[in-house]
């Protein structure tokens, strides 16, 4: 049996600043470790990894502590810029599921009233809040 192997050899140009960004504010925020994230990314070598979290990290690698050096207003814009286009992503895919779960009320109705009208009974209760009353089986002995 012959495996095909399913290996691209990428460059950083490859991968945009904002994938890179999102990758070292996830491993730095202790959501992903370096190995889930090349997994989960697709990304080959692990040194890619630590290299961005060099580059753009907080950390400083010389003294092994956390920087606090404010970053540039560059690295700030272009984390924002992610953010917003990260954003404006989940705001189309909630603007979409509200459309469609307008259009499945808008078509159950439909189907209420069509049923209605039909076979002649009434699907809908009118009944004021308060006044419904627990089904209760009957014949059945307690």
């Amino acid at each position: 049996m012959e495996e095909q192997s399913d290996y691209v050899k990428r460059t950083q140009k490859d991968y945009t600043l904002s994938l890179k960004l999102q990758i070292v504010k996830a491993i730095e925020s202790g959501e992903l470790s370096v190995t889930e994230s090349r997994k989960k990314y697709g990304i080959q070598s692990h040194s890619t990894v630590l290299c961005w979290l060099r580059k753009y990290g907080n950390f400083d690698w010389e003294n092994q502590t956390p920087s606090n050096m404010p970053k540039t207003p560059e690295q700030r814009i272009m984390e924002l810029e992610a953010k917003v286009k990260l954003l404006e992503k989940q705001k189309a895919q909630l603007e979409n599921q509200n459309h469609i779960s307008d259009s499945k009320a808008i078509i159950f109705d439909m189907m209420i009233d069509l049923a209605e009208k039909e076979y002649n009974i009434d699907i809908r209760k009118n009944l004021p809040p308060g006044q419904s009353k627990p089904s209760v089986k009957k014949g059945s002995k307690a």
